[in-house]
């Protein structure tokens, strides 16, 4: 069957290549592997959905190089499309925004399903043809084939976006199974890694009752990364923003981390309040005299109950207190990946240089970016800018 323009995937990114396919005016097919689009997008706004963080452009860009230096076409692709411009897009579907104390922006009404189903009504009235539950299965040379409620389906589009996501939350479809299509067909493939994910920690029983406890106002230390984001004690380890930032330090086997418990004093501070003599203990000096809340105090006991700490090194430890871990947990936890499509396989534009015509976006390409917008935005942003490509391609 012959088709102008298919978008395949249907999350932010594939979404966003349909917006500005249409917008050129292209016919555009968008078909999704679940039975219904967007799922990951929901997910992700129930809590409250960040959907940028309104920083200078040289501040939103070091997050994503946390890894390295930022890939150049990921760079033009979120200059062209920053925090402003995904400001003024919600805005223009109908959802007022608000920026939190931290320069996160949210829609008014919290939740992601107003703005999709805003963003749906817009592309369905401008002509958009949506099928669900079709997962592509490859290529038969120039075709795109499918499979469907129907049984098996070819499309032949004049050009191709795929936004196939990552390989993280795979009952919500992100499940990298493509990368093995990808990587057969000749296009480079860097294994997935888990990225914005919590830390497995192997806890002793007397840690128990702080699951569940918020770690507030502390600063983490892996490699060169920090951060003084706060994390929830769970049974299996530690989760939040604060860990999730030190992924990408995180992820080499025995990699060392350490938590400052008390950042808001200097070393020197903090040695002049402690008492020159322990006559009443360490735990009470940490309860009475630095009054820590409890679950830091269980911290610090339990990573210093095999092996005491001298007292007069105490105040180091406490501001470098070493946590033993077990490495990140398994990537289908995890809220993001890197890894997947490498950009060498691409040009400048987002296209495949093997395969002309086609074009790729979001998380199925190989960048890395901690929570609080980043993610978001860069799909939108590579979305956009393939899907801008792609619609120019082939015209005159």
């Amino acid at each position: 069957m012959q088709v102008d323009a298919l978008v395949v995937g249907g999350g932010p990114a594939g979404l966003m290549a349909a917006e500005a396919l249409l917008d050129a005016g292209r016919s555009v097919t968008l078909v999704e592997a679940k039975p219904s689009v967007a799922r990951k997008f929901l997910m992700a706004g129930k809590s409250g959905l960040n959907l940028t963080r309104m920083q200078p452009e040289y501040a939103f860009l070091k997050a994503y190089s946390t890894s390295g230096s930022i890939h150049p076409v990921l760079r033009d692709a979120v200059n062209a499309f920053g925090p402003n411009s995904v400001r003024a897009w919600a805005e223009a579907l109908g959802q007022p925004t608000f920026c939190g104390s931290t320069g996160r922006l949210f829609p008014g009404a919290m939740k992601a399903s107003p703005l999709l189903r805003a963003w749906l009504g817009k592309l369905d009235t401008a002509g958009l043809v949506r099928h669900t539950r079709w997962r592509w299965t490859g290529w038969d040379e120039d075709a795109v084939r499918f499979d469907t409620p129907d049984g098996p389906h070819h499309l032949c589009p004049k050009v191709t976006v795929f936004a196939l996501g990552g390989a993280s939350w795979r009952r919500l479809g992100s499940d990298g199974a493509w990368a093995r299509v990808f990587e057969a067909d000749g296009h480079g493939i860097v294994p997935f890694q888990p990225s914005n994910v919590g830390l497995a920690v192997n806890w002793s029983d007397h840690m128990t009752p702080y699951f569940g406890a918020a770690i507030k106002s502390v600063g983490w230390r892996a490699g060169k990364l920090t951060s003084r984001g706060e994390a929830i004690l769970s049974k299996h380890g530690l989760e939040g923003g604060g860990i999730y930032s030190l992924a990408p330090a995180l992820r080499t086997p025995g990699a060392a981390l350490e938590v400052d418990l008390v950042p808001d004093l200097s070393p020197d501070d903090l040695q002049s309040r402690l008492p020159e003599t322990p006559k009443r203990g360490v735990g009470r000096i940490l309860r009475n005299t630095l009054r820590l809340p409890s679950v830091k105090q269980a911290l610090f006991r339990e990573f210093t109950a095999r092996h005491p700490v001298p007292y007069h090194q105490l105040a180091a430890h406490l501001k470098a207190l070493p946590i033993h871990h077990a490495g990140l947990r398994p990537m289908d936890e995890a809220i993001s990946t890197t890894g997947g499509l490498s950009f060498d396989a691409l040009d400048e534009t987002l296209m495949l240089k093997a395969r002309p015509g086609t074009f790729c976006a979001g998380e199925m390409l190989d960048w890395d970016a901690p929570t609080g917008g980043y993610l978001l935005t860069a799909c939108f942003a590579t979305g956009l800018w393939a899907g801008r490509h792609a619609a120019a391609y082939g015209r005159p």
